[in-house]
């Protein structure tokens, strides 16, 4: 997998206009997409609409110091993955060990120099897209493990599918399977089953869901029989069928797709939002189903959609 600076966004924040002129400078000439801003508070508000690659931030700034940002943005969606470097002219190790304790993963000390600015970030980066292709591939895996579930579902249902079977011309039934028995008496009857094969209907409850489809088709081994198969039409799942699991709804439209395995990517288009928000939308989902997967969530949904 190769290292391309072009496709990072790093975020540089610094009260010192020109510790931020050096380094936008350094890092743009190497090809980054660099964001800056002047203060903690911000970078904070930055991280709501963007999440960069990683950011370089300084410790001693007035107000919202370095420390105090970093444990901030590590409890946001859109930052707790993010690598964070502290900018320090402080030299205690004390000093070092509360910023790791924040949430930094690394440190460099001022001045800084450009060589080792570009060498730490690159290395840090690379650990960074190994880790988004990770999550990308289990997210891939995740949705389609998902299909397979269903198309294992769907076969199993055929096995077990409405069928009768008629003999012509006089629509003897000899023989029709539970299910078909059930369609039938939910659906008026055996007079109104006799009428449909009379008038080869094809549909019942025109105007009206569920609908009813009969197809017909002579059996292999005796054209004067027919088998007869009847479908009910199900609804389609609607992200309202998730009510009852009390998310949001947000939440609940987030489920939804996840259930319909949509990957976040996917659903962050689909919805209109941020990749950050569908991700912390995820998270809260997670939680409050008290599951750990996005896959044990999905099936919870889709339990929900079989039984409405």
């Amino acid at each position: 997998m190769t290292f391309d600076p072009s496709n990072a966004t790093l975020l540089v924040v610094d009260d010192v206009p020109e510790n931020i002129d050096v380094l936008f400078d350094d890092l743009t000439a190497a090809g980054y997409h660099v964001l800056v801003c002047d203060s903690g508070k911000a970078a904070l508000e930055t991280l709501e609409v963007q999440e960069p690659d990683l950011i370089l931030l300084d410790v001693m700034m007035p107000g919202l110091d370095g420390l105090e940002t970093c444990r901030r943005l590590k409890q946001m969606a859109a930052g707790r993955d993010v690598p964070v470097f502290f900018m320090t002219a402080l030299d205690d190790p004390f000093d070092k060990v509360r910023g790791i304790e924040a949430g930094a993963i690394d440190y460099l000390t001022k001045p800084v120099f450009p060589n080792e600015v570009l060498a730490r970030i690159q290395a840090h980066l690379e650990i960074r897209q190994l880790q988004k292709s990770l999550h990308e591939q289990n997210d891939r895996l995740d949705a389609a493990l998902q299909r397979s579930i269903k198309a294992e579902t769907a076969l199993k249902n055929s096995l077990t599918r409405a069928m009768l079977v008629v003999t012509q011309p006089h629509n003897e039934i000899l023989f029709s399977t539970r299910q078909a028995q059930a369609l039938v008496s939910r659906h008026g009857g055996q007079a109104a089953l006799q009428q449909w094969l009379e008038q080869g209907v094809e549909v019942v409850n025109h105007d009206q869901a569920p609908r009813l489809h009969i197809s017909r088709r002579p059996a292999e081994s005796d054209p004067g029989t027919l088998l007869i198969t009847l479908e009910e039409e199900a609804p389609p799942p609607r992200p309202d069928d998730l009510l009852a699991l009390g998310l949001t709804p947000k939440e609940t439209e987030t489920l939804f797709w996840v259930a319909q395995g949509k990957t976040n990517p996917e659903i962050a288009v689909i919805v209109g939002k941020q990749l950050c928000t569908v991700k912390k939308n995820l998270e809260s989902i997670l939680l409050k189903l008290r599951v750990e997967t996005r896959l044990a969530a999905a099936l919870r949904a889709n339990e929900l959609f079989q039984s409405n």
